[in-house]
């Protein structure tokens, strides 16, 4: 489809724009002109929202994305699974607008409450195979999904500011007196695994004068516990701050476990850090691992998710074999150098090309 054809923009309906994300989306709209949706409410990016995403966008109420969705104003309509209202919203807009609707998911795994089970799961069943195509964060995720009877899948690769990340950090923020600095980066979530990782860590007979483990970001009132010897807390840190984290560690570990909630559809900092030439220890339940950005024994290692003895056994190994953090820190950097907006604004143009709604004949 060409502009000549349809100048009409894409909807893009959402929650937040985090700020990761603002620039995958003008890398979109660059390509396929959007117009964004948002609708608020609640996060899973430890970095908030930005207020102004930087593409043109309009303030939502869940519901009222029908109306926008309907309105014959947009060639194509894509919703995100956030919010309860919003997806069967946009859906039920494009229909009556008759244009394509395109599903765009992380979900590798549905929530197993009893609410989810009642009414989020059948309604996701029933968008799958409806969906005119699907967007997924990763083969972890389109795999999911297609089992579940969606077709026309498309994997939009996650993505962080390549040049931001991947530039020196301008002062390397290291434990004093550490030979050994493993990091863990997080919010504060069940899901991301930290009492598992704290397990590990005395379990491992790391500690100091020589090794130290570093938990950066917002932690809860449940956190207030006695740290094992050897790990400390850093509080939230802004982008130049974690850079220099990065930069000074000798490892990141993504310690993450399925609850009954939730399953990490990706995690960013793995990217982040990859950047930084960090290998990664990865737990079977974070989505980089599983959509195959942090690969076992190529740039990083890859252990059962829950497993504490696993993990121990990954940071010691990490901790014993310099040349072997070397090798896995030069390949991690490799490949996550492909992962940029580009590409991914690549992913959610082809699938806009597979419903006759993108722009590729423009190019």
């Amino acid at each position: 489809m060409t502009a000549a054809a349809d100048d009409r923009p894409v909807l893009v309906v959402t929650n937040l724009v985090a700020p990761d994300r603002a620039g995958a989306f003008a890398a979109l709209h660059e390509r396929e002109d959007i117009m964004l949706a948002l609708f608020g409410g609640r996060s899973h990016h430890a970095t908030g929202a930005v207020a102004d995403p930087g593409v043109p966008f309009t303030a939502v109420a869940q519901r009222d994305a029908y109306t926008l969705a309907a309105s014959g104003r947009f060639r194509a309509v894509i919703a995100g699974t956030a919010g309860r209202a919003a997806l069967p919203a946009a859906l039920l807009g494009a229909r009556r607008a008759r244009v394509p609707f395109l599903l765009w998911t992380a979900l590798w795994a549905h929530p197993r409450t009893p609410a989810f089970a009642l009414a989020g799961t059948p309604l996701l069943r029933l968008i799958y195979r409806n969906a005119d195509a699907v967007i997924a964060y990763g083969s972890h995720v389109s795999a999911f999904v297609a089992a579940r009877g969606a077709r026309n899948v498309h994997v939009a690769p996650q993505a962080v500011d390549v040049a931001f990340w991947s530039a020196p950090a301008d002062a390397p923020r290291r434990p004093a007196s550490a030979t050994f600095a493993a990091l863990n980066v997080g919010r504060a979530a069940r899901y991301k695994g930290v009492p598992e990782l704290l397990e590990a860590w005395r379990l491992s007979g790391l500690g100091p004068p020589g090794d130290a483990l570093t938990l950066v970001g917002e932690r809860s009132d449940d956190d207030a516990t006695a740290l094992p010897a050897g790990v400390a807390r850093a509080g939230r840190a802004d982008p130049e701050a974690l850079r220099n984290f990065y930069a000074g560690s000798d490892v990141l570990v993504m310690s993450a476990i399925e609850t009954r909630d939730f399953l990490e559809p990706w995690g960013l900092v793995a990217n982040e850090a990859m950047h930084q030439r960090l290998p990664v220890i990865a737990t079977t339940a974070v989505g980089a691992a599983a959509g195959g950005l942090v690969q076992h024994e190529r740039n990083g290692l890859v252990v059962p998710a829950g497993d504490a003895t696993a993990l121990a056994g990954a940071l010691r190994r990490l901790r014993d074999d310099a040349p072997l953090r070397a090798r896995l820190g030069a390949a991690a950097a490799a490949d996550a150098a492909a992962h940029t907006f580009a590409a991914w604004a690549a992913g959610v143009s082809a699938a806009l090309v597979s419903v006759g709604a993108g722009r590729e004949g423009d190019r």
